[in-house]
């Protein structure tokens, strides 16, 4: 069964977004349900301090033994925080994926209203 965390938001394509203490900048990553379908992941490919994205823009890949896979950003912005962590050890993401597997901060500009909540997320993916 997969782990969904109450206090989180998550899209269709399996990111999370955690809230932050810091207005207006939130911590991205992959759910659970998706690393454990990716299996283990192996490489991850994180963009730079001060890349901006569009909604759903591609901001890096994750590399795992069974495939390779694009990162959605869940909302639109500038990130200013990159996992450093990821680079040695990309394994974070399987064994820890909403804390120490997190992959980007982002400083949001717009909306995110259409973000899932848990009990939403969980239907999609079947739990």
């Amino acid at each position: 069964m997969a782990e969904i965390p109450a206090d989180l938001k998550y899209t269709a394509d399996h990111e999370y977004v955690k809230a932050t203490a810091q207005a207006g900048v939130v911590i991205i990553g992959i759910t659970h349900y998706a690393q454990d379908q990716l299996g283990d992941v192996v490489f991850v490919d994180l963009p730079k301090v001060g890349a901006k994205y569009d909604k759903h823009g591609t901001f890096g890949t994750i590399e795992a033994v069974k495939a390779v896979s694009e990162l959605y950003s869940p909302l639109a912005g500038e990130v200013v925080e990159v996992n450093g962590r990821l680079e040695g050890e990309p394994a974070l993401v399987n064994s820890d994926p909403y804390g120490d597997g997190w992959m980007i901060k982002l400083k949001v500009s717009g909306s995110q209203d259409d973000l899932l909540d848990a009990a939403a997320y969980g239907k999609h993916i079947g739990a």
